[in-house]
């Protein structure tokens, strides 16, 4: 075991927790797992959803439906994981794994990270675009000084960061539900759309969307993030006021991440509305989604809502990139770097991928960029979930926080049916490219 060093040392346990009061306790529990959910509600969300309603119209409502459950099981575990053991999960790995084995997992989580920010830079900058008429290329720049913000937030206090995500959320939350009532969707469809279909995993698009839906809404970054920012919180550490602990951050998590279920769900259901429905099925750039809303809708703000909403969803998610880099570089690697140095190696290896599609490709291909982000995502969730499963399955290291056997044996269900989706898409993407 290496020595004991905590996660986010700055923020670590400075949230004190009252001895009384269930919903004074809730308060003060609630925060991280609005953080969390963000990631689950970024740019490329949207991107995987718009292009998913637009195409196949409700059909994929139950793919949110699974990877929102899949994520609140994932993200209870983190809690578990974090509570327990004090560790955060890439902490975990180096007490655990090899070295050689932690320097692998450490860069697919940097690969992972660089795709979310990747979207989540993607995202900013087109909306900046679309409501202000800023070149998509000087918007990229402009989100890569996004940095200065989150190090004033810091400063302040981890509470800061809380409020402005959740304000944010919230404001996303908002803007689709306007966006629903705009769009008169079929109560009966949407509610067939959350029953799965065996076409899903038969037609290859619609398989292709699926797992950028997967890998959009269980980020694996989200549960190096989850396990250490849990720890902001100054529990006292007897076993009862663990579990006290670990139940009011699972229900934490469970109620931000059912919001993120409803805000993906929202903008799956206004893209089947608006476009499948009306004949605009090859509708999958955010950028067309925006400009046809109001036409199609007969709402002059329609689109402005979207850009708004888009434009929040960008900056919340950002935020939550940059600490679970700085986590897993201190967990896996044992290295520390300042914050500020930190967001901006993440930002910069997101802005070089943007930059050249654009110039290269045009702006065109933002879209196609966003939804091969997210199944980048998926392809590197195995690696973050089987270690968390194994670690929160072991007694030795868990205690008397060990998962049950009930919870064992979903948590390998959901470890299953990622890896098999995942390994499903290479294989016919594989088969395609020989046809």
């Amino acid at each position: 075991m290496t020595e004991q060093r905590h996660s986010l040392p700055e923020v670590h346990r400075t949230i004190a927790i009252p001895e009384k009061g269930f919903w004074r306790k809730m308060i003060a529990y609630a925060g991280p797992g609005y953080l969390v959910s963000v990631g689950y509600m970024d740019p490329g969300n949207w991107a995987t959803d718009i292009a998913g309603g637009s195409k196949f119209g409700y059909i994929l409502l139950s793919v949110i439906l699974l990877s929102n459950l899949m994520a609140i099981l994932l993200q209870s575990l983190c809690v578990r994981l974090g509570v327990a053991t004090g560790r955060d999960l890439a902490q975990t790995c180096r007490d655990y794994f090899s070295p050689r084995v932690n320097f692998g997992l450490w860069v697919l989580c940097e690969i992972a990270i660089t795709a979310c920010d990747l979207a989540e830079l993607l995202g900013s900058a087109i909306a900046l675009q679309l409501l202000f008429s800023i070149p998509l290329v000087w918007g990229v720049c402009i989100m890569a000084l996004d940095v200065i913000v989150l190090l004033l937030l810091q400063s302040k206090g981890f509470r800061y960061v809380e409020a402005l995500v959740i304000t944010l959320v919230a404001t996303i939350a908002i803007c689709f539900t306007a966006e629903i009532i705009f769009s008169r969707p079929d109560v009966g469809g949407i509610l067939m759309g959350f029953v799965p279909n065996h076409r899903i995993v038969q037609d290859l698009s619609m398989l292709y969307i699926a797992v950028g839906i997967l890998g959009a809404t269980v980020m694996p970054h989200n549960l190096y993030l989850h396990s250490a920012i849990v720890q902001t919180r100054a529990w006292q550490p007897t076993p009862e006021k663990k579990w006290e602990a670990i139940k009011f951050g699972t229900i934490d998590s469970t109620v931000a991440l059912s919001l993120a279920l409803f805000i993906n769900s929202a903008i799956l259901i206004v893209a089947a509305a608006t476009f499948h429905f009306s004949g605009n099925q090859d509708v999958a750039e955010i950028e067309d989604a925006y400009k046809l809303l109001s036409p199609l809708l007969g709402v002059s703000a329609a689109s402005a809502i979207f850009g708004f909403a888009l434009l929040a969803s960008g900056q919340s998610s950002t935020l939550t990139a940059t600490m679970a880099g700085q986590i897993v570089m201190e967990g896996f690697l044992n290295l520390r770097l300042p914050p500020w140095l930190r967001r901006m190696a993440t930002r910069m290896l997101a802005i070089i991928p943007a930059l050249i599609a654009i110039v290269f490709f045009g702006e065109q291909s933002t879209g196609k960029l966003l939804v091969f982000s997210q199944v980048i995502l998926s392809l590197q969730l195995s690696f973050a979930v089987i270690p968390l499963i194994m670690f929160t399955s072991d007694r030795r290291l868990m205690g008397e926080f060990v998962n049950p056997r009930w919870l064992k044996v979903l948590a390998w269900a959901v470890a299953v049916i990622i890896v098999g989706l995942n390994l499903w898409l290479l294989l016919q993407t594989a088969i395609g490219w020989f046809k």
